[in-house]
């Protein structure tokens, strides 16, 4: 375990898109999602479940992934705020920044499918959390969840290990309910990826940008 301060945990957190092999011990995983559970939830409902996956089992369904197309209608809809020029400004600027620190040109459409793809094998982590639960949760749940995750992904920082948040894994809903053996009743969220962040990527190092604080936060009566 490291030693982090929690301003530092969320400074060294980001979405890592290259992962060593090096396992994860199960007692690490069990003891990040142990603490998690002291994470907010309204009315004390907490929503969340998941299903942790390593091994033969990750390898499974990775392999049926990679063979079969996402689902159509999808379950739910992560990318409306691209409708709107300043939200789809955002997600266009840091696809240029990953696809440029991969040495990825625009116009090399194959390499950027190819790239696209690895978002199927999380991006070679050892571990794949798949968050689910529900369909009776409306929104303030859903937020709930988010936050269970974000606690999540700052104790794995604790513990120096990172992670990646994939929505990609909710167009593939269905697909991977049936694998786990989860009914139609639940909705399949998102994938974290977890494992050890490959310092030798510049797929890992890139700058995002964030939005100045004035722009997004008012304060009044100070």
């Amino acid at each position: 375990m490291t030693t982090l301060s929690v301003s530092e945990a969320v400074a060294s957190r980001r979405s890592i898109r290259a992962f060593t092999d090096q396992a994860v011990p199960l007692q690490t995983l069990r003891s990040v999602l142990d603490k998690a559970r002291m994470a907010p939830s309204g009315c004390n409902f907490q929503p969340w479940e998941a299903t942790v996956l390593t091994g033969e089992p990750l390898k499974a369904l990775q392999t049926r992934l990679l063979a079969t197309p996402p689902d159509n209608p999808q379950e739910y809809d992560f990318s409306a705020p691209g409708s709107l020029p300043h939200y789809r400004q955002r997600l266009i600027d840091v696809g240029a920044a990953m696809y440029t620190a991969k040495g990825i040109a625009r116009e090399d459409k194959a390499a950027r499918d190819d790239f696209s793809r690895r978002n199927l094998i999380s991006f070679d982590a050892p571990v794949l959390l798949l968050c689910h639960f529900p369909k009776l949760m409306k929104e303030p749940q859903w937020s709930d969840v988010g936050m269970w995750l974000q606690t999540i992904m700052l104790l794995l920082r604790e513990e120096g290990l990172d992670s990646c948040p994939q929505e990609v894994m909710g167009m593939y809903g269905r697909t991977i309910k049936d694998q786990l053996g989860l009914g139609e009743d639940i909705m399949l969220f998102c994938g974290l990826a977890i494992g050890w962040r490959d310092n030798s990527d510049p797929v890992n190092t890139f700058l995002r940008d964030r939005v100045p604080l004035d722009q997004h936060v008012r304060f009044e009566g100070f």
